[in-house]
């Protein structure tokens, strides 16, 4: 499969300049404010901005949908062995997920490259506040995480503000 048109360049070129300036080498490796972050992957979204984080304080975990399920690994790793203390999970108003069904894109998988996909869970979801509440308790009952504080957003990409979600 090749691209018409490829990024690389200008990756490579803000990279450079980001480089000549760069200062904070000498940061630790934990994050300094106990907390991991699971955002969606959405380029609307850049949850440090979002969420006054700067290089070292905290771990941003991201995937499609900012789904729990798939950030398990990393928050393992992140608790266990980097001392993260908190979770933040961070869904999006007109996300993707909301789009589609698990097998309209395993259709669309099998349509395009003539594959089966059926052994992949997508995870889109229908509600984007049961999504949230969903994923947190996934994260409280999840046996191999420590018992922290979680707590669920909603950030709107047209205002850029976050609703805290309310458990039921």
């Amino acid at each position: 499969m090749a691209f018409v048109f490829s990024q690389t360049r200008e990756i490579e070129a803000a990279n450079e300049k980001y480089a000549a300036a760069f200062t904070k080498g000498d940061l630790a490796l934990p994050p300094a404010r106990k907390v991991a972050i699971v955002a969606c992957m959405d380029a609307r979204l850049d949850p440090a901005k979002a969420l006054g984080l700067q290089e070292g304080d905290a771990h941003v975990i991201r995937n499609a949908g900012g789904r729990a399920i798939e950030a398990i690994r990393s928050l393992i790793i992140s608790q266990q062995l980097l001392g993260t203390r908190e979770i933040v999970l961070v869904h999006h108003t007109d996300c993707g997920m909301l789009t589609f069904s698990d097998e309209s894109i395993r259709q669309k998988v099998r349509s395009e490259l003539g594959q089966d996909a059926d052994h992949i869970a997508f995870l889109p979801f229908t509600d984007l506040e049961a999504s949230i509440v969903d994923d947190v308790k996934l994260l409280e009952n999840h046996p191999l995480l420590i018992d922290v504080p979680i707590t669920g957003y909603i950030y709107d990409v047209k205002t850029g503000n976050i609703t805290k979600v309310q458990r039921v």
